[in-house]
This record gives C-alpha cells, structure tokens and sequence, in this order.
C-alpha cells in the first residue's frame, strides 16, 4: 500500500484507533473520509479536520450500502477500504445477559466488517491499485478470560482475512491486517487511563511508519503486540495467558 496519494475510506473513524489514523493518513496526503453513526460527531470531526464524512451503522445492512453509495457518488476514485468495526464488553458466560451482549459483539465485530467488505469489493477490484485494511487484535491470539466473544471476533477477522487474501491474490487489492495491542482508548471505559496500554498516539505513529516501511505487508505488527501475536508459536503460550490473566 502506497502511504500517501490515495483516498481512503475509514469506517469507524470518529474516535479512538480510526480517528488517529484518519488524522495520520490525511497528513500523509490522502483523502479521508471517515463514517460514524452520529451525525453531530461527523460535522464537528469535518470542520475541525476537513474529512469527508458519511453517516453508518455497520449492524445496519441498508446503512452499509447507503454509505457506500453516498461515499462512491462523491470519491469515485476511492481505493482504500479500512474496515473499522469494533466494541468490546466484559462478559459472563453464567450470567443471565450473556448471549445479548455476545450476539450485539458479532453484530458489530463480525458482521459490521463483512458488511463493509462485501459492498465495496467490486469497486476497490475497478482501481489500478487498491487495499482493504481490516482491523483484529492481539487478543485473536492470546484470550483475555473476561472478554470471550470479542477475543472470538478478533479471531474471525484475522482467519477472514488471511482468507481473502488468498482469495483476491492475483487481483488490485491488497489485504492488509491491523493487529493492535491494548490501546489507550475507550474501546472500553477507563481504558484511556490505563498507564499499561500502549498510548493512542504511539501506536497510531508506529503503524503509519511501519505501512510505509513495509508496503507489501500482510500484517501491521506494532512492537508491542508482538507478545500476543507470537505467544503460540514460540512456546510461550500457557505462561502469556497466565501473565495476561494475571491483572
């Protein structure tokens, strides 16, 4: 992926992880144009930065593809797709409100990306180069006990996309991985505060420098996460889940 001259696509790119990189790839010299469900958000996030914005709920299958119409009418040349889709909750799998929460967590963490990257595939393959841009999580590869289903849906979005990648070897589009580590944001209340997570900024950062670093890669490994992503195939797995588990 080229890091500069494209116009990008950033579902989910009100706050958090999508913002900072809508930010980082506009400085870079992209269009951006970022969707949210709150049009409020959005006008204030367009006057403040000069995004495009679209309004979209990916647990909505009729707002997906009101959004990418709206997005393709006004960004014909568009060929970045960053599919940003995500919340988290603490769950328990013995509590009487566990399946509604999980079900409202594949909703949006499964369903929301899949949604996403059916709609504007057939575009994306229309463009000389074009990449879609998922985004997991270390968890998919080391489980938090407190958080199974979204560790489950992390898990999906990195097999889904090692899939489709080889599926689409061969076209315009490149399939590109986020792995983030814990991140000082909101994903989760509190977690903003949280001095053990990797800060917003540094991992917003450290990502754009290794995309430009590595433009053919498959996966955008932060250094942080790499006790996450690689705890299994070095022998280390039972002692990182234990550690992690441990606070």
């Amino acid at each position: 992926m080229n890091i500069s001259g494209n116009t990008i696509f950033v579902a989910g790119g009100t706050q958090g992880i999508g913002l900072a990189l809508a930010q980082r790839f506009q400085a870079a010299g992209n269009t951006v144009v970022i969707g949210g469900r709150r049009p409020e958000v959005l006008a204030e996030l367009k006057a403040r930065h000069g995004f495009g914005t679209v309004v979209l709920d990916t647990t909505d299958p009729a707002s997906v593809l009101r959004a990418r119409d709206e997005v393709l009418q006004q960004y014909p040349d568009l060929d970045v797709l960053v599919a940003m889709a995500g919340i988290m909750k603490v769950e328990n799998v013995l509590g009487p409100d566990f399946l509604a929460g999980a079900e409202s967590i594949v909703a949006t963490n499964v369903n929301g990306p899949l949604r996403l990257i059916s709609a504007f595939l057939e575009h994306l393959r229309s463009r000389p180069r074009a990449a879609v841009l998922t985004v997991s999580s270390g968890l998919a590869h080391l489980p938090l006990a407190v958080t199974p289903t979204y560790n489950a849906s992390k898990a999906f979005v990195h097999l889904f996309t090692e899939s489709i990648r080889l599926q689409l070897a061969g076209t315009s589009v490149q399939v590109i991985e986020l792995v983030p580590p814990a991140v000082r944001t909101e994903l989760l209340p509190g977690g903003s505060d949280v001095e053990q997570y990797m800060p917003l900024d540094d991992f917003a950062d450290e990502t754009m420098a290794l995309l430009e670093a590595e433009p053919e890669a498959h996966e955008i490994l932060v250094k942080t996460v790499h006790f996450l992503r690689y705890a299994e195939v070095e022998g280390r797995y039972d002692a990182a889940v234990a550690a992690l588990n441990s606070h």
